[in-house]
């Protein structure tokens, strides 16, 4: 028999034969459907797909539907019965309808867990994880109907977002990144809070960043700084100002991004900790980190102390940081034309980032490399 819908759609897709059973398998974990082994799917895959045999039951049918986002009609399955679709969508609401301020207390803490790994370890061991949890919290948000707990879960749902588009941007997956971030964005629109929406906006400028799409990251960083505006407290001020500041250097305006820093050290309040906005962290080191790591972009010679002096203060549990300030240095040493200096920073720093698999930082090593040849 020929090609059939089910084939055409994964084909289009670009989905490989093997990653569809991964799919079938842990989408079916995630929502309780038992079946067949990863041996038998990949026959009753080929069978289904050249049209040996329909597919069977309406659980495939469902797993289907879900990991490809297609219809009945666009698979190749006979139409669903109206009755099995309203007892689908009745059962997910109910599901949602179990979500009470318990439940998003855990969920939050759940991040927040994930955020302490990631300090430490980075995302190699948290990225797919995270996306577990993402996938459970925006189900229970669509099937929501309670006003306040949707906003309730949609905060949570951009936190556990704007982490996995830092975890992406890190490991270098960039289209992965932005559409964390997409989400993120959303969701703080469905929160109503302006203060995590010009988060994500701002974090998300850094995609851009990367990119080298810097004119299109500093109007990104400046429209986060207007959506901040009105209820902003001062610690979010003085991180989105240090933002701004990234996105100066990261364009090469040594001024402005001078400017943009000494207002964040001015936003910045005496006791740095913001228990509502657990993300940013600004106290101990990490605002003059950041500076260190704009001077360094800009080549300047101050970059040396300043990073030096950050880095016997910063923490012992941000790892990935200390491999972005030894990256730094080395960058650092190297505009300085202190060779020796540079390469042992540089050793350091890759040794460090491949432990945590800090691909971003890794790819910046490789270009600082070929730059000393």
């Amino acid at each position: 028999m020929g090609n059939t819908p089910l084939q055409d759609v994964r084909r289009q897709l670009g989905y490989s034969a093997e990653a569809v059973i991964t799919m079938l398998i842990a989408r079916a974990e995630r929502i309780g459907e038992q079946v067949a082994t990863r041996a038998s799917l990949k026959t009753k895959l080929s069978r289904w797909e050249n049209g040996h045999e329909p597919v069977s039951g309406a659980g495939y049918q469902r797993l289907f539907r879900d990991i490809y986002g297609r219809t009945n009609d666009e698979l190749g399955f006979p139409a669903e019965n109206q009755d099995d679709e309203a007892a689908e969508l009745r059962a997910r609401l109910a599901a949602a309808r179990t979500v009470d301020a318990t439940t998003v207390e855990i969920f939050r803490r759940q991040v927040d867990h994930a955020r302490h790994v990631d300090r430490r370890f980075g995302g190699i061991s948290l990225l797919d994880q995270l996306r577990g949890q993402i996938s459970q919290v925006e189900y229970l948000l669509q099937h929501g109907t309670r006003r306040r707990l949707r906003e309730d879960l949609a905060a949570v749902l951009t936190e556990a977002s704007t982490l996995a588009g830092w975890e992406s941007l890190d490991r270098n997956a960039i289209n992965q990144a932005w559409g964390h971030y997409e989400r993120a964005k959303a969701a703080a629109r469905e929160a109503g809070s302006a203060s995590l929406l010009a988060h994500a906006t701002a974090e998300q400028a850094f995609v851009l960043i990367d990119l080298g799409e810097i004119g299109m990251a500093l109007e990104q960083l400046e429209e986060a700084r207007d959506l901040a505006d009105d209820e902003a407290t001062p610690i979010l001020r003085s991180w989105l100002a240090a933002a701004h500041g990234e996105g100066h250097a990261a364009a090469g305006n040594l001024d402005q991004a001078l400017i943009a820093f000494d207002d964040a050290s001015g936003l910045l309040p005496s006791d740095p900790v913001d228990l509502a906005l657990p993300f940013i962290f600004l106290g101990d080191s990490h605002l003059d980190r950041w500076r260190g790591n704009a001077l360094a972009r800009l080549g300047n010679p101050d970059a040396i102390a300043q990073l030096t002096i950050a880095l016997d203060r910063l923490p012992a549990e941000f790892i990935r940081a200390r491999v972005g300030m030894l990256v730094d240095l080395a960058y650092a040493y190297a505009a300085a034309d202190e060779r020796e200096a540079a390469r042992s920073h540089a050793r350091d720093a890759r040794s460090l980032g491949s432990q945590i698999r800090s691909d971003r930082h890794l790819r910046r090593l490789s270009q600082l490399t070929y730059r000393e040849r």
